[in-house]
């Protein structure tokens, strides 16, 4: 029996890597959790910049708050079982005519996890329509195992490395991946997928939250992550906890420390040390 993904759903997922539109809450309630980022990019004079997109659930309650929020956690729970940590979160934020984009890549890239039952949850906090470069998807691009990848460290390109799959993909059957405020897509760390510019005159916020089941093992420093579900038998990772106020010294400690070890990971083998915007 599933929690809140149909059979169908799940099928769909395991076959194409991906599913969505999924409904976690209300447009309302997307628009709290928006006028919070908001507030605190209107207290500090500008968009949310580099270090501080990472690991966001550390730093603010309500962030602390989404990662745990039930209907995407039983989405989640259908595709990797009922123990789950949350071992990142990242804004993806486009800016109205924003020529950032995201070049065509695997998550698994980089991170250092294994095995890979490892899933994606974008949560979409604004409108994200095809011309405000959505995410697309290649379907069952998955299953092929781990892909090559060049690093460009491309200004434009919002990944950490900028990152690109070698050689020619066939994308004519790339799935474009719209959502309206408040809905969020699932999608695998080995799935192949992209974006483009935001062509339209409005913000684009996507918050994504990246779930892993208990029994996965970090292969690289970054040894970091939050129970949001279930039990941790395994010990892999070090438990994080929610933080109690934003941002405050303890909040702050522990996103500086959980980022130490995630950036040495991401960025293993090159000479960057913090987080690019």
């Amino acid at each position: 029996m599933t929690r809140f993904l149909s059979e169908q759903q799940v099928s769909d997922y395991q076959r194409d890597g991906f599913v969505f539109p999924l409904r976690a809450f209300a447009r309302e309630t997307a628009d709290a959790y928006r006028h919070r980022l908001e507030s605190y990019e209107a207290e500090t004079g500008g968009p949310i910049q580099a270090n501080m997109r990472h690991k966001v659930h550390l730093l603010f309650t309500w962030a602390s708050e989404l990662i745990r929020h039930p209907r995407i956690l039983d989405a989640v729970e259908d595709v990797l079982g009922p123990d789950i940590l949350c071992w990142s979160t990242n804004f993806f934020i486009k800016e109205p005519g924003d020529e950032s984009f995201v070049s065509w890549h695997q998550d698994s890239t980089y991170w250092g996890l294994e095995p890979p039952d490892v899933v994606t949850a974008w949560v979409a906090l604004s409108d994200a329509p095809v011309e405000s470069g959505a995410m697309k998807f290649k379907p069952g691009s998955h299953l092929g195992g781990q892909i090559a990848h060049s690093d460009t460290f491309h200004p434009k390109n919002l990944l950490t490395r900028g990152q690109v799959i070698d050689g020619d993909m066939d994308l004519s059957d790339a799935v474009s991946v719209p959502l309206r405020a408040g809905e969020f897509s699932l999608h695998h760390i080995r799935l192949a997928h992209g974006s483009e510019p935001n062509r339209t005159a409005n913000r684009r916020i996507g918050f994504a939250i990246r779930y892993i089941g208990a029994h996965v093992k970090p292969v690289k420093a970054a040894r970091n992550a939050t129970l949001v579900r279930g039990i941790d038998q395994f010990g892999h990772f070090d438990l994080e906890q929610a933080p109690v106020l934003d941002l405050d010294n303890n909040a702050l400690a522990a996103h500086e420390h959980a980022m130490k070890g995630q950036l040495e990971a991401l960025y293993s083998g090159t000479d960057v040390k913090t987080a690019r915007d």
